[in-house]
């Protein structure tokens, strides 16, 4: 499994980028949003997936390990393949797909091409499905102390259950950040310093 690349980005077009590395060429199949993040001629760093089918190996990048994250996240729900997962991340950031996920807004998903209402309704429940059974309380290793979240701070927990990060994990910045933040800026900045 290749697990980044890391190279001069030598080409870009629609939905791909091309990252030489060691004199070699790497296709890389992209999100417009990490595309907005990349400069042409410039030494650039994409977190990598590998899918190997029957017929065909395609490597797919990202900026961010969230990013990357969420993709491997959408890819295992039944009927969305990485090009509709591709699709959504162009469409959406990865805070914005928590948020629909934590809202239950499935028709905020169905911006991304290929994505109909019902296979919308399927991502938000399974998505959901992973998050459920998330304690409303956290330890806070640093404090030593049991945190009760409320409010934004449950929303944002949960919400980057989603991502694969446990509530010890966010618990800490979460703590940190003012309460009155809305939901969608505690993830934004719990992203950033996890990054």
């Amino acid at each position: 499994m290749i697990y980044s690349v890391r190279g001069n980005l030598i080409l870009m077009d629609v939905g791909f980028a091309v990252v030489e590395c060691g004199g070699v060429g790497y296709r890389v199949q992209t999100s417009v949003s990490t595309q907005k993040q990349l400069k042409l001629n410039t030494e650039v760093m994409l977190y990598t997936h590998m899918n190997v089918r029957e017929d065909a190996m395609e490597l797919f990048g990202f900026a961010s390990k969230s990013e990357l994250n969420t993709f491997r996240m959408l890819i295992g729900i039944t009927g969305v393949g990485p090009k509709v997962a591709l699709a959504i991340l162009s469409e959406l950031s990865s805070e914005q797909i928590a948020m629909c996920v934590s809202a239950g807004d499935s028709k905020t998903l169905t911006r991304a091409n290929g994505v109909g209402p019902k296979l919308a309704q399927r991502i938000v429940l399974e998505l959901k499905d992973k998050i459920k059974g998330i304690s409303t309380e956290s330890f806070d290793p640093g404090k030593g102390t049991v945190i009760a979240d409320t409010g934004n701070v449950s929303k944002a927990v949960a919400a980057l259950a989603v991502f694969g990060y446990s509530a010890a994990d966010v618990t800490p910045i979460l703590s940190r950040l003012d309460p009155g933040m809305t939901v969608e800026e505690m993830i934004t900045a719990t992203l950033r310093q996890m990054a």
